[in-house]
């Protein structure tokens, strides 16, 4: 089969690597029909993660249709069609049952192999999905395969950092970041009740998307963010702070805009080695701080009501659309925003 591979930095190739087999009775394979890239996926492209196999099929965002069942797979049947999160999970273990998906002690996340050990990725045509009982999900009436492309990472992601958030409808809340998974955050706050939110970016394109989506906008190139929600929070800072970006500058953006008592909502991926800010800032500040991996699994089941309802135009955030064999160009321009790059959906 063809594959989107990793070959160390700023190289992913387009080639051949042998088809997925069924290696246990609980696995299925399916066959991509779309597949995107995420913003974590340039952890490995830039290398700021270490130790991924060379040749390993990339991504970890991906839909598609069953086309091989081992024989424990009760739920699922060749021709279904399915979205995936992007982490397996058993559904059975102390993780599952609380709803945190993500950190089950059987899980593995797509797109990672380490010494011939792991998950090849969905940039694919086909991939092996584990667990896929519990893993996968059938794509619902009235879903498209975009939509539980998105379900399966970034809008569960999004919605996840606002839940986090503890929003409530009076206070003031800010979103770092206006990339897809911020600007879903935005929908999510939105959801969950927010009326005052605010978005802070330095790209006008995606800064436009946020106005569009429900927030007013900072654009942090030529405005001063704390001045600004210092000066519209009587001087207290936002009530909390949706980080998602994942770097130095923006973790400690996020502490500086917060109130005493605040949450700060930390969903970016950062692969520094320290926080930005002390022990003592925050005990100083009473600061609560999530960060985490999102439960998707967990969460995909709680949003597929509200995507069905198409109460938000979450594709809209879908900048270019290209072929699996593009994909060299397609980590080009997403990694660099070139041509307002928000995000790349491939078609396989």
């Amino acid at each position: 089969m063809k594959a989107l591979t990793f070959h160390g930095k700023h190289n992913i190739q387009y080639e051949s690597i042998p088809d997925p087999e069924i290696e246990h009775p609980a696995d299925v394979i399916v066959k991509v029909k779309v597949c995107a890239i995420c913003g974590s996926d340039l952890h490995l492209y830039h290398e700021h993660e270490k130790g991924c196999d060379h040749g390993t099929a990339m991504g970890h965002e991906f839909s598609g249709e069953v086309v091989a069942t081992g024989k424990e797979v009760k739920m699922l049947h060749t021709g279904d069609l399915v979205m995936s999160p992007f982490t397996t999970s058993c559904g059975n273990c102390f993780y599952c049952r609380i709803g945190l998906t993500c950190r089950c002690i059987n899980g593995q996340l797509f797109g990672w192999r380490e010494h011939h050990q792991g998950l090849h990725g969905g940039q694919a045509e086909y991939v092996r999905v584990p667990l896929a009982d519990a893993t996968l999900m059938k794509i619902p009436e009235g879903i498209s395969l975009d939509e539980g492309l998105l379900l399966g990472d970034i809008l569960s992601t999004g919605f996840f950092c606002a839940r986090q958030a503890e929003i409530k409808p009076t206070n003031t809340y800010v979103v770092i970041g206006c990339g897809p998974v911020g600007l879903l955050a935005i929908l999510g706050a939105i959801e969950y009740g927010a009326e005052k939110i605010v978005a802070i970016d330095s790209v006008p394109e995606r800064l436009t998307m946020a106005q569009n989506f429900g927030a007013s906008i900072i654009n942090v190139a030529h405005q001063n963010a704390i001045d600004i929600i210092k000066n519209e929070t009587d001087g207290r800072g936002a009530d909390a702070v949706m980080e998602a970006v994942g770097n130095t500058a923006t973790n400690r953006l996020a502490y500086d805009l917060i109130r005493p008592g605040g949450i700060i909502s930390a969903v970016g991926v950062c692969t520094d080695l320290h926080l930005p800010f002390s022990p003592t800032e925050a005990y100083n500040k009473n600061l609560t701080y999530k960060v985490g991996r999102c439960p998707a699994r967990f969460m995909m089941e709680q949003l597929v009501p509200m995507v069905q309802q198409k109460k938000y135009n979450i594709t809209s955030i879908i900048s270019h659309r290209i072929r699996l064999s593009e994909g060299a160009y397609g980590y080009d321009i997403f990694a660099n925003k070139k041509e307002d790059c928000l995000k790349v959906v491939m078609e396989v």
